[in-house]
């Protein structure tokens, strides 16, 4: 067995930033292959190049430096993946297991034909179509883009046939880099897109848990996390998920870990669910990378989401997820009234409970530019803390 030493991670945002922070107790050497010089990740890694992820020869020639390939994002077109592994590369995790993340109407094909529980769903491509799937199961709707949405883009909520227009109109303009024809793909070879519909689910809370699986098909789950979305951002997590009943939880916990399973997933596994009134649960999306409900286990967990991402990548035991305190609470920081983070760290780091983390991003509206964690004996206490740390980088604490 190849050991691996030296791993690539194609994207430089805040995952990779922490991906790298994670590598240095393993003694791996990190490799990046960056969008632009100032990404989050270029920031703290030496070993940067900048380069296109959707040119393969760029792909190829970052990827002959390193042992092992893994992911900040899931944008790379699955073309050049698949060429990579044909010459001999450690894609990790691979592009068969990849495509049900880039890919909504794969995932839920392939999910529903495992038995795992989703809403009500059909592939849509025209209009008409979509209209049918809403006259029969009722409205309001969800569209999604099949490809390229990410952070409540490429989402719709259509009340009713009267906005089904705006979803088909988008789709020209949606599509994200793993959809892009001049990326190494022939025009007959594109990866199709269409509108996904989907039940709209008038959940009660939104879930999320994390599975990490190594090559071998050892693997290691996390605690169930509740998490706050809003207009499409994760803002909170709470892990464990409050009020969630042992046994429901073990049996989230054990479809998960299935998934990565029958997926051959290598690396971690985010299944990001949605519960009903009823209790009832239904997956809404998956990602293949370190996820922004994991973040809490940087602090919260023996052995954090990145750490044991790294370990899955170069084929080492995984370590223990085990919470480290009762409640742990990860608020993200997005980019608001206030430019200077740094500055409000006096301030905010006078609770000597709470940990920061700051990814080197341009404050803008709306973008995650870090996160704070605060670990504690007492759920609202605990949310409490972390709200008002994550209220004073943002400047909206005199709101």
């Amino acid at each position: 067995m190849t050991c691996v030493r030296t791993v690539g991670v194609i994207g430089s945002g805040q995952l990779a930033r922490m991906m790298a922070e994670a590598a240095t107790p393993l003694g791996l050497r990190v490799r990046l292959l960056a969008e632009a010089a100032d990404g989050s990740a270029a920031q703290v890694v030496p070993l940067t190049e900048v380069g296109d992820y959707t040119d393969q020869e760029t792909v190829t020639s970052f990827a002959a430096q390193c042992d092992a390939i893994t992911f900040d994002h899931e944008h790379v077109p699955t073309a050049i993946l698949r060429a990579l592994e044909d010459a001999g590369v450690a894609v990790r995790p691979g592009p068969d297991a990849l495509v049900h993340a880039q890919d909504k109407a794969a995932m839920r094909e392939r999910l529903t034909a495992l038995g795992i529980p989703a809403p009500n769903w059909r592939v849509t491509r025209t209009p008409e179509e979509f209209i049918a799937f809403g006259d029969e199961i009722g409205w309001p709707v969800i569209a999604k883009t099949s490809r390229g949405g990410y952070d409540g883009k490429g989402v719709w909520k259509v009340a009713g046939p009267e906005q089904v227009a705006e979803p088909f109109a988008a789709l020209g303009r949606a599509l994200g880099p793993t959809d892009r024809v001049d990326a190494g793909v022939e025009p007959a070879d594109a990866p199709e897109v269409v509108i996904l519909a989907e039940e709209f689910v008038p959940f009660s809370r939104e879930l999320s848990v994390l599975v990490v699986r190594r090559q071998g098909g050892e693997s290691v789950v996390y605690p169930i996390s509740e998490t706050v979305q809003r207009d499409g951002i994760c803002h909170e997590t709470t892990t464990p998920a409050p009020g969630l009943d042992p046994a429901q939880a073990a049996d989230i916990q054990a479809f998960a870990t299935r998934i990565a399973d029958e997926l051959a997933v290598v690396g971690v596994l985010a299944v990001e669910l949605m519960q009903r009134a009823s209790g009832e649960v239904v997956v809404n999306e998956l990602a293949m990378r370190p996820h922004n409900t994991g973040h809490w286990s940087i602090e919260g967990a023996v052995t954090s989401q990145f750490e044991n991402h790294l370990r899955a990548v170069a084929d080492l035991p995984l370590g223990s997820t085990a919470p480290r305190a009762p409640v742990a609470v990860m608020s993200n920081v997005l980019g608001g009234a206030n430019p200077d983070l740094v500055g409000s760290l006096p301030v905010v780091l006078a609770d000597p409970s709470l940990r920061v983390h700051l990814y080197g991003k341009a404050v803008k509206p709306g973008r995650k530019v870090g996160h704070v964690t605060v670990l504690g004996d007492e759920v609202a206490a605990t949310q409490d803390a972390a709200r008002r740390a994550s209220a004073h980088l943002e400047g909206t604490d005199h709101e």
